[in-house]
């Protein structure tokens, strides 16, 4: 018969498989943390929380399901903040009734309007913003979302598939700014320019260019700190030396700005700490915080004045893209067709 501690590892892994719940192992002052990013992203920011709070952070990695998990264990998860990365995943979040809404001057005082849920349901953590990965020794210092599709780039375009989160969210916005048929137009032309099949992932685009199979490509800008910060001699240190970062913009915005995305996070329905939780969230955006996030991940702080890694202090101010979130979101479906029905990836 097998003891109480042999038996730990087991329940354990039972509980972070979803098939049965955490709270055995949470104390009433912990709070745990249901996240689609790997644990190890923010721990450093979890340790420091701890550090300063003396409140215990559980993180429990749900890759996939985050939704249905949190449904299934209803009143008695142990779920107090739901963390993801793209908008899209966030507002999914609240649409499926699994979050509740937190007012904190500290959250509103922190993060710009279009940044965070109307309803205050949801609070954007750091920003992605999609831009241009250029060969190192081509003349191009600006660039707009639009001019990817224009003929000078014929067979020289890379970029991961359309269908993944980072490019529907893009073509969303796209569609947003210019309308379903304009961005249409748009993605076959873009196509025409590829010099492969739309896959693999933003750190094959430069990869493929410092192969010369392409010269521009569509990424977000976090990767290429990973990159060039890399020690010298390996592969993801030669792919970030051959590239620089352009950051577009939309020609047809009125804010000039550039496409973002987001991780974020939202306090559970019946989060069982609800207090602990937003205590987190505000720790998230605090000048400490944020700047862990520029430095440990190289995503853009979503507060002002944050001091960044000086890989990405290199790629010039962010000037973010003034669309509200919400609005990007709504084209998400649309964008998804309008990638099948133009055989994007084909």
């Amino acid at each position: 018969m097998r003891t109480g501690s042999a038996l730990l590892p087991l329940i354990r892994g039972l509980a972070l498989s979803g098939l049965i719940a955490l709270p055995a192992f949470a104390a009433a002052n912990d709070v745990t943390v249901y996240t689609t990013r790997e644990p190890k992203l923010i721990q450093p920011l979890i340790e420091e929380f701890t550090k300063d709070t003396g409140v215990k952070v559980n993180t429990v990695f749900v890759k996939d399901g985050l939704i249905e998990r949190v449904r299934t264990e209803g009143e008695k998860s142990p779920a107090d903040i739901l963390m993801t990365v793209d908008i899209g995943n966030l507002l999914d979040l609240v649409e499926a009734g699994v979050t509740q809404p937190v007012e904190s001057k500290v959250l509103q005082e922190a993060i710009p309007k279009n940044l965070r849920g109307s309803d205050n349901q949801w609070y954007t953590l750091s920003l992605r913003d999609r831009v241009a990965y250029v060969a190192a020794d081509l003349k191009v210092d600006a660039i707009t979302y639009e001019a990817f599709a224009d003929p000078r780039w014929k067979g020289k375009v890379c970029i991961r598939s359309g269908q993944h989160p980072y490019n529907t969210a893009l073509i969303a916005a796209m569609i947003a700014h210019n309308g379903a048929e304009a961005t249409e137009a748009w993605l076959r032309n873009l196509k025409n320019n590829l010099a492969r099949k739309a896959a693999g992932g933003d750190r094959d685009v430069a990869r493929d260019i410092l192969g010369g199979i392409c010269d521009i490509g569509l990424a977000n800008a976090y990767y290429v700190g990973h990159m060039k910060n890399a020690e010298p001699g390996t592969d993801a240190r030669k792919w970030g030396d051959a590239i620089k970062v352009v950051r577009p913009t939309f020609a047809s915005a009125d804010g000039q700005g550039t496409h973002v995305n987001i991780s974020g996070a939202a306090v559970a329905r019946h989060s069982p700490n609800r207090d602990n939780a937003v205590k987190l969230l505000e720790y998230l955006v605090s000048d400490k915080a944020q700047n862990l996030y520029a430095k440990a991940n190289y995503e853009y702080p979503v507060k002002a004045g944050v001091t960044l890694d000086p890989v990405v202090e290199s790629f010039g101010p962010l000037k973010v893209d003034s669309l509200p979130l919400t609005e990007i979101a709504k084209h998400r479906k649309q964008a998804s067709e309008l990638v099948d029905k133009v055989g994007f990836n084909n």
